[in-house]
């Protein structure tokens, strides 16, 4: 039996979990040209028949200019496994979320991407992405709050 990390919210259903709306404040850095920037706005989890439609739309903001900025994934799930795709189907993550935090690997031709996901509690989330490799040098750090 997996314990829940200290301060965490384990998740045995993550679609009925992340099901809903929430705002989303990002933090981006690329540490190449030491540029940083933000993201915000909401990211909408919609169930489908294949499980959820995860949809992020909003502002990214850099030094100069400020951009509206959007993607999508499709999320399923086997158990408390939560299974992350890009819309064309390749899996981008899979993450354990019995413990309430989970990490994974993602390797890209040139890059690799790193993903650590914490469940705070019911309304808070966060997650980074530590993308290293010869064509990106990125940190991104995300907070969810759950919208009611």
């Amino acid at each position: 039996m997996d314990e829940t990390a200290p301060g965490s919210l384990g998740v045995e259903d993550p679609i009925a979990f992340l099901t809903g709306v929430w705002w989303t404040e990002r933090r981006l850095l690329d540490r190449a040209s030491g540029i940083s920037g933000t993201f915000s706005g909401l990211t909408t989890f919609t169930p489908d028949s294949d499980g959820l439609a995860w949809v992020e739309e909003g502002t990214a903001c850099w030094p100069h200019f400020q951009a509206p900025a959007s993607r999508t994934y499709r999320v399923s799930a086997v158990g408390a496994t939560m299974i992350v795709r890009f819309p064309d189907q390749r899996v981008l993550c899979r993450l354990d979320l019995r413990s309430g935090q989970a990490q994974d690997v993602h390797g890209c031709p040139l890059d690799t991407y790193r993903v650590a996901f914490h469940i705070r509690a019911a309304d808070a989330i966060e997650y980074s992405w530590d993308v290293t490799g010869p064509a990106k040098d990125h940190f991104l750090s995300t907070r969810l709050t759950r919208l009611r």
